[in-house]
């Protein structure tokens, strides 16, 4: 009886360490620069489909009406990286083919006056949801992510510089290649 009751204990606290071993391992393949390099969609994959009414009822859809879109996925944090800002703005002047949307996770009071502030109030803002952004992947911000009309990805990355914003847009602009398909 007493080796029952002791093999069961011990097996017990073997059980338990494996399961925190497990979600040791996978905190810690979550965790770090190396994971968020795997956040977002790849090149060539199909973005996820949605339509959302900004702030003034105008619906905007993805895949986009235009020939490109362009998803910044963060909020009014925006404001701490005014090199992206800078970018951004430069974008909206010289692209006219091109949709901006900001898509927050939660709705903010606060996103779309940060916006005018920043010079971007060209942007849409989209009040998405959480599930949104695991559907594309993302779990930090500022993220873009360019997407054509037929709904491919074109370019995703995050940017906290605004040559990167600058470069994206340059990637996005290539053809996507049939392995990237």
């Amino acid at each position: 009886m007493i080796w029952a009751v002791a093999f069961t204990t011990v097996g017990a606290i073997l059980c338990a360490a494996a399961v925190l071993a497990f979600l040791g391992i996978a905190q810690a393949g979550l965790a770090g620069a190396a994971a968020i390099e795997r956040d977002g969609l790849a090149t060539g994959t199909r973005a996820p489909s949605w339509s959302l009414a900004d702030s003034a009822g105008a619906v905007h859809t993805s895949p986009p009406g235009l020939p490109l879109q362009l998803v910044i996925f963060a909020d009014h944090s925006l404001k701490s990286f005014p090199s992206v800002a800078e970018g951004l703005r430069e974008l909206a002047a010289e692209d006219a083919g091109l949709e901006i949307v900001l898509l927050l996770r939660q709705p903010s009071e606060m996103a779309e006056p940060v916006l005018g502030e920043l010079g971007l109030s060209a942007a849409s803002v989209l009040v998405g949801s959480p599930a949104l952004y695991a559907d594309y992947n993302v779990r930090v911000g500022p993220f873009l992510i360019f997407v054509d009309s037929a709904g491919l990805v074109r370019a995703s990355s995050l940017v906290n510089y605004s040559w990167q914003v600058a470069k994206l847009r340059q990637l996005a602009g290539l053809p996507v290649a049939a392995a990237q398909r």
